[in-house]
C-alpha cells in the first residue's frame, strides 16, 4: 500500500542507510522521514496517518527495543520493522513480543523490505477499519432500548426466538419485533455480523461491554 498518505519513518544512526532508505521508499511513492536517534524520533512523534517504522536495533543511548517499548507506553499504534546488522536472537524475540511485524538482517533485499512495509501498512489500515467499525457499532448499540439490548445479548448466543421468549416471559412475536429492531438500529445485515461485532466490542450475555 503506497501513496502520499503513507509515511515510512527510518530511525538509524548510519547516514548511508538513511539516505538509501529515503531513495528506495520515495521511488516507491512513500513519504519518508529519517532520524539519527531514538531521542530525535521521540521529539516529533508520528502523526495519525498510515505509516511504518523502520527501526535499527542497535541505536546508541536508546536501543531499538527500548524505543519500541516507549511507543507502546505512549499508546502509539505504529507497525515496527526491526533491522539489525548482526543476528541477535534474544532481541529479536523481545521485539516480536512487543509487536514488531518483522525482524530483518542488514543488508536487506529491497524487494523484501518494500513488500514487508506494504504488508505492514495494509494490516494497519485493516486494523484501524475494524476499530472504526466497532466504534460505530457501539454508538448504535447505545440507541437500543433496555429490552432490545437484553434480547441482542441472548441472540448472539444462538438462542432461538422461542427460547428467548420463554427466558424473558414474553411472546415469540415480541421477540421477533425486538430482534428486527436490533438488526435495524445496529445496521447489521446478518446474525453472523452481529455476533462478530459484539465479540469485538466485548458484549456478552454476562454483561455489557468493558
Amino acid at each position: 500500500m503506497k501513496g502520499v498518505s503513507t509515511t515510512v519513518y527510518v530511525v538509524d544512526d548510519d547516514d548511508s542507510i538513511r539516505r538509501a532508505m529515503t531513495r528506495l521508499f520515495r521511488s516507491a511513492g512513500f513519504l519518508v522521514q529519517t532520524f539519527e536517534s531514538a531521542a530525535e524520533f521521540l521529539v516529533a512523534p508520528p502523526a495519525d496517518g498510515l505509516a511504518c517504522l523502520l527501526l535499527d536495533l542497535r541505536l546508541p543511548v536508546i536501543s531499538g527495543t527500548e524505543l519500541q517499548q516507549k511507543l507502546l507506553q505512549r499508546g502509539i499504534d505504529l507497525p515496527v520493522v526491526m533491522l539489525t546488522g548482526q543476528g541477535d536472537v534474544p532481541s529479536a524475540v523481545l521485539a516480536m513480543k512487543q509487536g514488531a511485524v518483522d525482524f530483518l538482517s542488514k543488508p536487506v533485499d529491497n524487494d523484501v523490505l518494500l513488500n514487508t512495509v506494504r504488508q505492514a501498512v495494509k494490516d494497519l489500515s485493516h486494523r484501524r477499519r475494524q476499530m472504526l467499525d466497532v466504534q460505530e457499532f457501539e454508538s448504535r448499540v447505545q440507541s437500543l432500548t433496555s429490552r432490545e439490548h437484553e434480547i441482542m445479548l441472548h441472540v448472539i448466543t444462538g438462542m432461538l426466538n422461542k427460547q428467548i421468549a420463554a427466558r424473558l416471559a414474553i411472546t415469540e412475536t415480541t421477540v421477533k419485533v425486538h430482534r428486527g429492531r436490533v438488526m435495524e438500529k445496529t445496521c447489521v445485515a446478518s446474525l453472523a455480523e452481529l455476533v462478530r461485532l459484539c465479540e469485538r466490542a466485548g458484549y456478552s450475555p454476562e454483561g455489557d461491554s468493558p
